[in-house]
């Protein structure tokens, strides 16, 4: 459904994308996940057509983008950062005008096209007010109503669930979910590593511009070879296990064993009581912060002066153009 070939993508001396290979499979339900300014943004964008390439190659539903991005894109279905919209219209009219400036929007079925766009993502009883009134999750629910107007065979989203309250991110992922279980192959990408983990089959992992991870999910969650036991008998099963404990915490302890029935049995005969044992197995989080070496966008405090944007000691000529491409590039 997508393939990319040593993809690369640079604004000045700023490398935004640096050689990726991605790889998502028909059927997928693919994570794209790494810090802010990884290029994530910019990637999904050459995919799209919408930012040309420095170099590398890009292939969607097995056509060469963006040299016959036409042809593809009447079957893929996208929301890019912020959904834009004409605030002084309705969702409605919105959907409407998308629809007819598009490729293949069948006119007849518009109408019954859109009712059920809206209803997927629960916006089916909005009234006619304008997108201008609309709340964050509400511009995000039409931005996916978008997305999913033509029944698209692939679905490419940068943060779906930005704005929404943990009952319109649930409602999403199962919209998501029913759309990939009937044939929609999904590419996501997400901040919220929990709902990626409830989500994805498959990950990637991009950092500073690199494509460092990309595998299966169930993969990079295999045991790790502990287990984590939760017992009101701490200082019994601390003697019991001495030598295989790992870390312990309240009742909370974590042993080198291979085997949680194994363990569970020499617990039980040992008489020892087990609230709750089972083999740890890396979080989708852990798997992430492991890969990646990119620090978060944090700013602290500092003592002394607010540095300039441009530092004139260091001989640097940049013009205010180079800066706002870096910051194109960066901001990905």
């Amino acid at each position: 459904m997508i393939t990319t070939e040593a993809l690369t993508k640079r604004y000045g001396r700023v490398t935004a994308v640096d050689g990726i290979d991605l790889t998502v499979r028909p059927g997928d339900v693919y994570g794209f996940l790494g810090p802010n300014g990884s290029g994530k943004t910019t990637t999904v964008r050459m995919l799209l057509g919408l930012v040309l390439p420095t170099s590398g190659r890009i292939e969607v539903l097995g056509e060469r983008v963006p040299r016959h991005a036409r042809r593809v894109l009447g079957r893929v279905g996208a929301m890019v950062e912020a959904p834009a919209a004409y605030g002084h219209l309705s969702g409605r009219a919105n959907l409407a005008l998308l629809d007819a400036a598009g490729p293949g929007g069948a006119r007849r079925t518009r109408r019954r096209r859109i009712e059920a766009a809206l209803e997927q993502v629960g916006l089916g009883g909005v009234d006619r007010r304008p997108v201008k009134a609309y709340s964050l999750g509400m511009r995000q629910r039409l931005g996916l109503a978008a997305a999913v107007l033509r029944k698209p065979d692939l679905l490419v989203l940068d943060e779906p669930t930005n704005g929404l309250d943990p009952q319109g991110i649930h409602e999403i992922r199962d919209l998501l979910l029913a759309l990939n279980a009937a044939g929609t192959t999904i590419f996501l990408s997400s901040h919220l590593l929990a709902e990626v983990e409830l989500m994805c089959d498959r990950v990637g992992v991009l950092d500073r511009g690199r494509l460092v991870l990309q595998e299966n999910l169930a993969a990079l969650r295999t045991p790790t070879g502990r287990v984590v036991l939760h017992t009101p008998d701490v200082a019994a099963a601390a003697a019991l296990l001495d030598g295989q404990l790992s870390e312990r915490a309240d009742d909370r302890l974590v042993v080198r064993a291979g085997d949680p029935a194994e363990l569970n049995a020499m617990l039980v005969g040992a008489g020892i009581r087990v609230r709750e044992l089972a083999a740890e197995r890396r979080t989708l989080e852990q798997v992430v912060l492991a890969a990646t070496t990119a620090g978060s966008d944090r700013v602290d405090r500092s003592p002394g002066p607010a540095p300039s944007a441009v530092d004139d000691s260091t001989g640097d000529d940049s013009t205010v153009d180079e800066l706002a491409a870096e910051r194109e590039g960066a901001g990905a």
